[in-house]
């Protein structure tokens, strides 16, 4: 359940505070800019209030603003559920920032269970509220903008045919095991064929590529044998097994449960099974959109960027824009692997209906370029995006070679430094969390983050400017 008014604070609280014990600068001012926008709260809210009947009723749990405080904090800090638990309950500053004071911290699944709550879209409108914050703070006037792509990754090994019917058959044989010790009579009749799988599997690994040319298909139909008979095997037990029903309640909806997950591993194996038998034994092509890379995340896709020491990357594509002052104003997980000359329009209409206007300096990668694109910059004083193959133009050659266009340039390649602190600071190099939505919704912690210590550190400069000044 979800507590919804705020906590009183102690006396305890109030003496740590005559004390004089103060946040770090960056979080005191991230915690004033939360404060001021209560519309931050309201957003997270109707999210952990989502399917709950009475949200009034109930033990209670943690408020929204110290949902979203710790979500901040977790980014700040780059770290798992348990050190967050640790850091917020060692220290008083982390304390108050989060908004628990000297009450109990909860554990690390309680954390879980709140952020798992939040979605994609929620993260993306307190985004937009942040932006507005910053440009009537007067610390971002929207003049300069340059994009890129890149990727993040998902937790997934490697994926090769025969890992994957080898991970279709150790988690199948794994359900099955369960479901038995559920069911009053338990499962006959269902081999365990992992160490079989497990050794075809293996030795397909240490093939040479000699031994390839002679071995790899013998020992490939053998191993999809083996996955469509624990494939078949497990359907056989669904069906023998529809009608049996624990005498717990519990055990029952545990034994619903671990059907439902038996299914979905039976399907996901056929598709493995197929894709490995067009692949590896009939030399079929298969498109990338009708491969699966792995049965525990699905939604990756398969990325290649012509990146030498990473050819192929898996996970999703991810387009970012950013402001001169550091600020990420837009930000969109893709499907699969689109050109980046696609976003060059919607970018600036993005960027318009943000801040009013085009840019005055739009900067990007060959990547972006195309004859349309560079037409679809109308008003921006500036497009600094290099061509990209054919023969220039002596005008073209001329503004490329140009101090303006080479200043321009130079102002992109500062995007890259932003994705690197995304990626090093933000945890956003690879995602941990399980399904497509808490994919987005850790892009968008990570976006959030960056924009709230971004504002926070130019509003730190500007009040020192003005100290001095005085």
């Amino acid at each position: 359940m979800t507590r919804l008014a705020e906590p009183q604070v102690s006396f305890a609280d109030l003496e740590f505070l005559t004390q004089g014990i103060d946040l770090d600068p960056i979080l005191k001012r991230i915690c004033e800019i939360l404060d001021d926008h209560p519309k931050i709260a309201k957003l997270v809210g109707k999210d952990l209030e989502r399917g709950l009947k009475k949200p009034a009723m109930g033990r209670s749990g943690m408020t929204a603003p110290q949902v979203v405080r710790s979500l901040i904090l977790m980014r700040v800090k780059n770290c798992d559920y348990r050190d967050l638990r640790e850091r917020i309950a060692d220290g008083y500053t982390l304390r108050r920032f989060s908004g628990f004071y000297s009450r109990r911290v909860p554990k690390h699944d309680a954390f879980n269970r709140a952020f798992n709550k939040l979605r994609p879209q929620t993260l993306q409108a307190i985004n937009d509220v942040v932006l507005e914050a910053a440009v009537d703070l007067g610390v971002e006037d929207g003049k300069r903008l340059r994009v890129d792509t890149t990727v993040t990754e998902t937790d997934i090994h490697h994926p090769t045919d025969n890992t994957l019917l080898w991970d279709v058959v150790r988690v199948l044989t794994r359900l099955i095991g369960r479901l038995a010790k559920h069911l009053p009579k338990g499962i006959d009749n269902f081999p365990n064929r992992t160490r079989s799988a497990r050794r075809r599997m293996q030795a397909i690994q240490r093939m040479t590529t000699r031994q390839r040319h002679h071995q790899q298909q013998k020992k490939y139909r053998q191993l999809i044998g083996i996955t469509q008979q624990v494939v078949h095997n497990a359907r056989g037990v669904l069906e023998k097994t529809k009608d049996q029903c624990a005498v717990e309640l519990m055990d029952d909806l545990v034994i619903g449960e671990l059907r439902k997950k038996i299914d979905h591993y039976c399907q996901l194996g056929v598709r493995v099974i197929d894709q490995s038998r067009r692949r590896v034994l009939e030399g079929e092509q298969v498109p990338n959109e009708e491969k699966i890379y792995s049965i525990f995340e699905t939604h990756t896709d398969l990325i290649k960027r012509g990146k030498v020491q990473k050819p192929i990357e898996f996970g999703h594509k991810i387009f970012l824009a950013e402001s001169a002052r550091g600020l990420i104003t837009q930000y969109r997980v893709l499907e699969g692997n689109p050109s980046d000359h696609v976003h060059v329009t919607s970018s600036l209409k993005c960027h318009k209906k943000t801040f009013g206007l085009a840019p005055d300096c739009y900067s990007s990668d060959r990547g972006f370029f195309s004859d349309e694109n560079i037409k679809a910059c109308r008003g921006v004083k500036l497009v600094c995006i290099p061509q990209r193959g054919g023969k220039r133009t002596a005008s073209r050659e001329a503004f490329e070679k140009s101090p303006e266009f080479k200043k321009g340039q130079r102002f992109r390649a500062g995007i890259e430094g932003r994705i690197s602190v995304l990626f090093r600071g933000r945890g956003m190099k690879r995602c941990l969390a399980k399904g497509r939505e808490r994919f987005e919704v850790l892009v968008g912690a990570a976006v959030l983050t960056n924009n709230l210590m971004t504002i926070a550190r130019l509003l730190n400069q500007k009040q020192k400017h003005f100290r001095r000044a005085a």
